[in-house]
């Protein structure tokens, strides 16, 4: 990833010593800002020295999307992207075999992740959310041009990550309709029972009527 903050030069340099120098003992407690915070605080400098040495000066609360557009060109100068142009025997070849004269130029990583971190960091020194020139309409459309025609000329798509879709909760109907189907099927229980009797040869046979009227007529008729 190409390194945005070397843009900078003495401005973000300046800045970081005297932010270090400024807190005294107190900053010697705290917690060392992480990565990102020093990346953004850098980045942050940078920007504000380029409105410095803007013909004419430009000031933050003047400043646009096109203005930062104009920045992110300024940028391509301190790249180590390759990025082939159209007349290129190279284009569209994701790993060239030979060098060729194609310009440098700031990836578009490198780009959308710069405009996230001056974003936040506008935000965070005063300005309002509405008036964010990082967060234009044509800023986003410049970026997406770029990440387009960067993938065409390196033979590199940029493939947006999906999402993966939290599993569907268990249905609560289905519980039920099993106890139901259970309910039911332990209504044919005593049924099934019973057939099986009929069908043991096992089983006691029944008393029989036969000899029960013969010893009725008997005792009748001495």
């Amino acid at each position: 990833m190409d390194s945005v903050s070397e843009a900078g030069g003495g401005g973000a340099t300046e800045g970081t010593a005297e932010g270090s120098s400024g807190g005294g003992g107190s900053s010697a407690a705290a917690a060392p800002p992480s990565r990102y915070e020093s990346q953004k605080r850098r980045d942050w400098n940078t920007f504000l020295q380029y409105l410095k040495n803007h013909k004419p000066p430009l000031c933050l609360a003047r400043c646009s999307g096109a203005h930062v557009i104009e920045f992110l060109k300024y940028l391509d100068q301190f790249g180590k992207t390759k990025v082939h142009g159209s007349g290129c025997p190279y284009f569209g070849h994701p790993n060239p075999p030979a060098p060729c004269p194609c310009p440098l130029k700031q990836a578009w990583g490198s780009l959308d992740a710069l405009i996230g971190r001056l974003r936040a960091a506008y935000e965070e020194n005063g300005g309002r959310p509405e008036s964010n020139p990082f967060a234009a309409r044509a800023v986003r459309i410049y970026l997406r041009e770029v990440r387009e025609a960067q993938a065409k000329a390196r033979g590199i798509p940029y493939e947006k990550k999906k999402r993966k879709r939290p599993a569907p909760p268990p249905d609560p109907q289905l519980p039920s309709e099993t106890t139901t189907s259970t309910a039911a099927d332990g209504d044919h229980h005593p049924e099934t029972t019973a057939a099986a009797a009929d069908d043991d040869p096992t089983a006691a046979p029944p008393p029989s009527t036969t000899a029960t009227s013969t010893t009725a007529l008997s005792t009748m008729h001495p």
